[in-house]
This record gives structure tokens, sequence and C-alpha cells, in this order.
């Protein structure tokens, strides 16, 4: 088997959602010595890709992300002892977390499985995270996006809270921020200052990579 389709290989698996066909993909790419950022970037990133598209043009609904977001989760630790995580993420820096007094992790997790899968350093800090806890994170991490969700209305009155916390201790203007939750609405994230808001996990990758080049 070459590279060129070890990395097919592994595209195809996990755009099929191939549970087993994936783990033995990335198997054999590692035992081929193929370079882990290849293996992420060209074999894991567009698997990530065609199972958006699929999404999109309504082959797949969310029960299949979920699923293709717990492939995506055992893929990345299948690569971590052979290349840490900074080694393996090349494509930018993610702080994420459900905000103060929201325990759902169901969509925040898909989003950070999601990002993982397109090649960023997710850093995710849980649930119930408050507006100090991010900023805290942003002195410490130095992210280049944080992600911040909310799926109840009693809690996303508290997203706008990050941002305030963020201008507070003068980060504001180093990292962006795009939310995203059941409740939220684009007005909504204008209205607090949000610099992105995405509606699902694929277009929450789509707008990162565009907040990180802007």
């Amino acid at each position: 088997m070459t590279e060129d389709d070890a990395i097919k290989s592994i595209v195809e698996a996990l755009s099929s959602l191939n549970v087993r066909g994936l783990e033995d993909a990335v198997k054999k790419a590692i035992d081929a010595e193929i370079p882990s950022q290849k293996i992420m970037q060209e074999g894991i990133g567009k698997g990530v890709e065609e199972v958006g598209a699929k999404y999109e043009r309504g082959e797949y609904f969310l029960s299949e992300l979920v699923f293709a977001g717990h492939m995506l989760k055992d893929a990345i630790n299948l690569l971590k002892p052979v290349a840490g995580d900074k080694q393996i993420a090349t494509s930018g820096k993610i702080v994420i977390g459900t905000i103060e007094g929201d325990l759902h992790d169901i969509g925040k997790n898909l989003v950070a499985y999601m990002l993982s899968g397109a090649g960023f350093e997710v850093h995710d800090l849980g649930v119930d995270v408050s507006a100090t806890d991010f900023a805290e994170a942003a002195k410490k991490l130095k992210p280049d996006v944080i992600g911040v969700s909310a799926l109840l209305t009693t809690t996303m009155m508290k997203v706008g809270s990050v941002i305030e916390e963020l201008e507070k201790c003068g980060l504001r203007g180093k990292v962006k921020v795009i939310v995203g939750g059941r409740p939220l609405t684009q007005g909504y994230a204008d209205e607090i200052g949000a610099d992105g808001y995405a509606k699902d996990a694929i277009e929450a990758v789509v707008k990162v990579k565009e907040l990180i080049k802007t």
C-alpha cells in the first residue's frame, strides 16, 4: 500500500463512519511511518470535511455527527503516542467550554472533536465554566479563539459576560470569541459583541478557520 492509498483509506473510513476501518487505516499509516501531521491534515482532516459535506447535503444528521465525533476522538488518541498534541495540531489553538450554570456538553464535545479532527489544538474546560475561568484560560493558554456554548435560555444571558471579562482583563483584542448553542442566534452574537456564531459543529470549524485568518 502506498502512502497515498493509506491516507485515502483514512478519509474513506471516516467519511463512511467505518469504525474498524478507521482504526485499522490509522494504525497502518502509523506503522508505515507516515508523518503524523500528514495523517491528521490529509487523512483525518479531509475525512472531517467529507462528513461535513454529507451533513450539509442531508445525507447525515446529528446522530451521525455525534458518532463521527467519537470516531475522531479515538483516531486522535491513536496518534498521540507517536506525536504529542502540539505536533499534530497546527491550525491554531482553541479554548472551549459550556458557560456557568449549564451542564450540557454533547454539543460542546462534538465541536471540540470536530475542531481536533480539523487540526486544531483544543483545550476543553468542560461545563459550568465561569467568565473568570475563561479569562484565566486565555491568560495561561493564549488561544487564537475561545468557544462558548450555552444550551439553556437561562444561561445564554451569561455568554456575554465572557466577553466583558476579557475586556476587563485587557485580553479582548488578543483573542476571538465564537458562540453557539440551541438558544443562540447570529443576532444575539452580534448584540454581545462576539466575533462569530455557529449553528452546529460543522459550521463551527468553518467559522473558526475564518476567524483565525482575519
